[in-house]
């Protein structure tokens, strides 16, 4: 099986003046603004850590998901939230962590085998394969 989707951005103007809009095959973001103001200034639009961020914690969740499925489990609730932290090195920044932290109520499940299954997840999916940061997991099981 394969899947190829898409995205693309336009940037109008240079440096911190200029501002961009992103777009998504799907037609999720639609002229979605993002720029300078909208990444380190807390204007309203997007950021690519942001995006990053949520795309890793989708990726993650499903497969969380698919390998409590696989286990036997057949409901319950998954909720994750994806910090990605950007830091300036040298002359450029780079993409440090993705810090994922996981809060999931899975009837029946024992805490070794929540943990088990969410850290092969974190490992395994395809969007943790990409990222070349540190990944961190705060897995929180309830009830």
């Amino acid at each position: 099986m394969q899947t190829t989707n898409h995205a693309s951005a336009r940037y109008e103007g240079m440096g911190k003046e200029g501002k961009g809009h992103i777009w998504t095959g799907s037609g999720a973001l639609d002229a979605q603004p993002y720029g300078f103001n909208t990444r380190f200034e807390d204007e309203p639009g997007t950021n690519p850590e942001e995006l990053i961020g949520a795309a890793h914690a989708a990726c993650f969740t499903m497969a969380t998901s698919f390998g409590l499925a696989k286990a036997g489990y057949e409901d319950g609730q998954l909720d994750t939230k994806c910090e990605v932290t950007l830091e300036k090195q040298g002359e450029g920044f780079t993409v440090t962590k993705s810090a994922l932290t996981l809060n999931a109520s899975v009837p029946g499940i024992g805490a070794e085998e929540f943990h088990k299954i969410a850290g092969e997840a974190k490992e395994n999916c395809p969007l943790s394969k990409l990222l070349d940061c540190e990944i961190t997991l705060e897995a929180n099981l309830e009830g």
